[in-house]
C-alpha cells in the first residue's frame, strides 16, 4: 500500500451576495431560464415565532435555483396547497415555518402530493410546525423541543456521498441555533450529519444528535436540515452547498441511498490508520487524500482487506468515477498477493458505465448484468458520488445502487463459494481513476447458525 502526499480539498465557491426581499407573491419565479424543467415552491408562512432570516432564505433558494437550473417560486399563502397547484412542483421547501400553517383540506392535498412522488425540504423551524399532524411529523422526521443560545458547534458528517454533504469535510465547524428534538429520527430516516454535543453547551439528546437527514417517505422524498436560523447562514458557502444538495436530491436531480443505516462498522473511515488491515496485491496503488478519499492509480492491482474473511454481511461503500473509468469491488475470494486470484476465485461488482451489459456498473462481472433501466435511473454521472450496498447471504449476492436494488445473483460454482472470503477494491489501470470513501460492513446471521 502506497500513500502519497497528494492532497485535495473541496473547492469553496464564492459566497452568494444576498439581499433582503419583500413579501413574495404566489408563483414569483426566479427569472432565469429553466434548464431541467424542475420547479420548487418555497413556503414560509408562520403562525408562531417568525425568523428574521426568512427573506434571506427565500432569496438564497432563488439563487440556488439559478445555480442548479430549477425554477423557484415563493409564497406564504396556504391557498397554494391544492392538488392542481402542487402538481406544478417537484418539491416544496418549508422555510422556517412555525405553528399550524395549513387547514385540513390543505393538509390532505399535501399528503396526496407526497404520495404521488412529491418532495419535501424542511429548513430549521420546519420542525417547529404542525405538531398535531402525524403525517407531517413523520415527513419532517422529528419535532423541535428546545434550543440553547446561538453558538459555534462541531457537525460530524456521517454520509459523505449524499449531495447535501458530499462536499463537506468530515467535521464541519459552524455557528447556528442548534435545535434539540423530541425524538431521534435515526431509526426512521437516514442521518447525514449529527452534532457533537461535547463541542457546545445545551445539547439534550444524550450524544446521538442528528441535525440533517433524508428519507423516502410514503411515495415521496424528504430532506431536513436543522441549520438556517441566522441570516448569516444564507451567505455561508458551505451551508448553501448543503442546502442545494438537499434540494437536488429531493427533486430527483441527484441520487443517494436514504434508507436508514444502523449497525455498520468501518473497514476504512478515511484515515491512514484505518488502512492497517488492508494489503495491496499487484501493481499500482491507491492515494489517500486529505479529505479521506482513496483514489486508484496504476494497476491492475487490488487493495484487499486481509485482516479477516466474512461470511454473511452487508458491505457499503461510496465511489466516484472521474470520467470513463474502470474499477470494481471484489467479494468472496481467498487470500493472495496475486490480484488475478480474486478474478478467478471470487466475484467482481463492476464499476464502468460504458461496457457490455455483463461488464458494466452494477453487473456481477462476466456473469450477470444489472437491471439496466433501474441502474440508469439510480446512477449519478462521473464526478458525483454513488453508494453501493453489496449483500451476501449464503450463495446469494444482491446489489443496491443509491438505495435501489439492481442485481440479484446466485452462485452455483463450488469453486467460487460466497460463504467465506475476503473483500477488496480494484485499481484497474493507468488511465482509470475511481475514488472510494467510507467502506463499512454489517455482519448478518449465517445460515444454519
Amino acid at each position: 500500500m502506497r500513500i502519497t502526499g497528494r492532497l485535495t480539498t473541496a473547492v469553496v465557491g464564492a459566497a452568494l451576495v444576498l439581499g433582503c426581499v419583500s413579501q413574495p407573491a404566489l408563483s414569483q419565479a426566479s427569472g432565469k431560464p429553466d434548464r431541467t424543467g424542475k420547479r420548487v415552491l418555497v413556503f414560509s408562512r408562520t403562525a408562531g415565532f417568525r425568523h428574521d432570516s426568512i427573506p434571506e432564505g427565500i432569496e438564497a433558494v432563488k439563487r440556488l435555483g439559478e445555480q442548479g437550473g430549477f425554477t423557484v417560486d415563493a409564497t406564504e399563502d396556504a391557498k397554494a396547497f391544492t392538488p392542481g397547484h402542487l402538481k406544478r412542483y417537484d418539491a416544496v421547501v418549508f422555510l422556517s415555518t412555525t405553528g399550524d400553517v395549513l387547514d385540513p383540506a390543505q393538509q390532505r392535498a399535501f399528503e396526496d402530493y407526497i404520495h404521488k412522488g412529491g418532495g419535501y425540504v424542511g429548513v430549521h423551524a420546519a420542525a417547529d410546525t404542525e405538531y398535531d399532524w402525524e403525517f407531517y411529523g413523520g415527513l419532517a422526521g422529528a419535532y423541535f423541543e428546545s434550543h440553547p443560545e446561538i453558538q459555534s458547534a462541531r457537525v460530524d458528517v456521517e454520509d459523505r456521498a449524499h449531495p447535501a454533504t458530499s462536499e463537506l469535510a468530515r467535521t464541519w465547524e459552524r455557528t447556528d441555533e442548534w435545535y434539540n428534538y423530541r425524538s431521534d429520527p435515526r431509526d426512521r430516516a437516514h442521518v447525514l450529519a449529527s452534532l457533537d454535543e461535547s463541542s457546545y453547551t445545551g445539547g439534550t439528546m444524550h450524544g446521538d444528535h442528528p441535525i440533517a437527514w433524508c428519507q423516502n417517505y410514503r411515495g415521496g422524498r424528504a430532506f431536513y436540515t436543522g441549520g438556517g436560523h441566522t441570516k448569516e447562514s444564507y451567505a455561508e458557502p458551505a451551508f448553501l452547498r448543503h442546502l442545494l444538495g438537499g434540494i437536488r436530491w429531493t427533486i430527483g436531480d441527484a441520487q443517494a441511498d436514504c434508507r436508514p443505516e444502523n449497525g455498520y462498522r468501518p473497514l476504512f473511515d478515511g484515515t491512514a490508520g484505518s488502512l492497517s488491515g488492508w494489503k495491496q496485491a499487484g501493481p499500482g496503488s491507491f492515494t489517500l487524500d486529505e479529505d479521506g478519499t482513496l483514489t486508484s492509480t496504476g494497476g491492475m492491482g487490488l487493495l484487499w482487506y486481509a485482516e479477516r474473511t466474512y461470511q454473511a454481511y452487508s458491505l457499503k461503500l461510496d465511489w466516484k468515477m472521474a470520467g470513463d473509468d474502470n474499477s470494481g469491488v471484489f467479494v468472496g475470494f481467498p487470500p493472495s498477493d496475486d490480484p488475478w486470484s480474486a478474478v478467478d476465485n471470487g466475484y467482481e461488482i463492476q464499476i464502468d458505465a460504458t461496457d457490455e451489459p455483463d461488464r458494466t456498473t452494477g453487473a456481477v462481472y462476466g456473469f450477470q448484468s444489472a437491471d439496466l433501466k433501474k441502474r440508469d435511473r439510480a446512477l449519478n454521472p462521473p464526478g458525483e458520488w454513488n453508494t453501493y450496498e453489496i449483500r451476501v447471504e449464503g450463495e446469494r449476492l444482491r446489489i443496491w445502487l443509491n438505495g435501489v436494488q439492481i442485481n440479484d445473483f446466485t452462485n452455483t460454482d463450488p469453486a467460487r463459494s460466497l460463504r467465506d472470503g475476503h473483500l477488496g477494491i480494484q485499481n484497474h489501470g493507468a488511465d482509470d481513476q475511481v475514488s472510494f470513501r467510507d467502506i463499512r460492513i454489517k455482519e448478518l446471521p449465517v445460515e444454519g447458525h
